[in-house]
Parts: structure tokens; C-alpha cells; sequence
């Protein structure tokens, strides 16, 4: 797999590595939103990510880290795209998870009531669902989604052995 690398109008956050993101200024993504550079984009809680056009090593697939207005684009643009939902255990945890990295409490509200909706929206987008307790269990399980929709083919409904988000 091939993971693409989005970008942001994000601040860095202290500690993130300079990989975890293309950062920009908001002028630089707007330009690249006009040049028609991204596979999908969209505003977050004020925040611009996208995800330029990938252009991964040939027979790889292509893993895409966005959020469910990105994932409802790439859908459009290519129906047969696996889309795979990834939830925390609870809103508990992932409140907690949320504020280890640095995330203050009007952040973590913000980001909670925004799960909640998100949840609803994703599991009407997809079937595909991983529940994110363990790190490894759930890369491991989106692998095995990944490899069944190779398995069954691009005809399986909704999913693609490639190009999946």
C-alpha cells in the first residue's frame, strides 16, 4: 500500500513531524485548489486538507487519510472506491486521545460533537468499518477489508483493488 500525503493550512502542532503534512498557508492551497491539483479537498473546522492527485508506484494501492467530505468526493469521482470508516472505541477515549496530543478543551469539544455527526454520515457511506482500540488490530483489519475487495474484484460493490479511500 501507498499512503499519500495531504495538505494542510493547519498550524503544526508541537511534536508532528514535517511528514505528517504538506503544510501551507491558506493563499498556496486556494492557488492549488484553482490549478485543479487535488483528487479531493475540504474545509475542517476552519482548517483546509487535501489530497493531491496520487501517483503511486505501479502495482500499489492507494490509501487515502481523509475525512467523510473528502471521502464523499473521491466516491463521486469513482464509485467503486473502498471506503473504509474508522471509528475510536468511544468518545471517552478518543476525548482522551485528543488532549495527549495537545488538543485544548474547546478543541476536544469541537472534535467530539463533530465525531458524532460524522459517524452517522460514514456509516451511511460505507459498510466497511474498523474500530481503531489497537493500532495494529486495526491496520490489520483495514488490510483485510483491502484484500477481500481485491479478492472479489472491482465489480464487488464498493470496492476497487485500487484507488481505495
Amino acid at each position: 500500500m501507498w499512503l499519500s500525503r495531504s495538505w494542510t493550512t493547519r498550524a503544526q502542532r508541537p511534536g508532528e513531524s514535517d511528514e505528517a503534512y504538506e503544510f501551507v498557508d491558506r493563499t498556496t492551497f486556494e492557488k492549488r485548489v484553482a490549478d485543479g491539483g487535488f483528487l479531493e479537498w475540504a474545509e475542517f473546522l476552519g482548517n483546509l486538507y487535501g489530497t493531491p492527485h496520487p501517483v503511486p508506484p505501479p502495482g500499489r494501492d492507494v490509501l487515502l487519510e481523509i475525512d467523510l467530505q473528502g471521502a464523499a468526493q473521491v466516491r463521486e469521482r469513482d464509485p467503486e472506491a473502498l471506503i473504509v470508516l474508522l471509528l475510536p472505541p468511544s468518545p471517552e477515549i478518543q476525548a482522551e486521545r485528543l488532549r495527549k496530543r495537545g488538543d485544548d478543551e474547546a478543541e476536544v469539544a469541537r472534535r467530539l460533537e463533530t465525531g458524532a455527526r460524522e459517524e452517522q454520515v460514514g456509516r451511511a457511506l460505507t459498510t466497511n468499518v474498523v474500530v481503531n482500540e489497537d493500532v495494529d488490530q486495526a491496520v490489520a483489519e483495514v488490510a483485510g477489508i483491502v484484500e477481500a475487495h481485491r479478492r472479489a474484484g472491482p465489480e464487488s460493490p464498493g470496492g476497487a483493488p485500487r484507488g481505495g479511500a
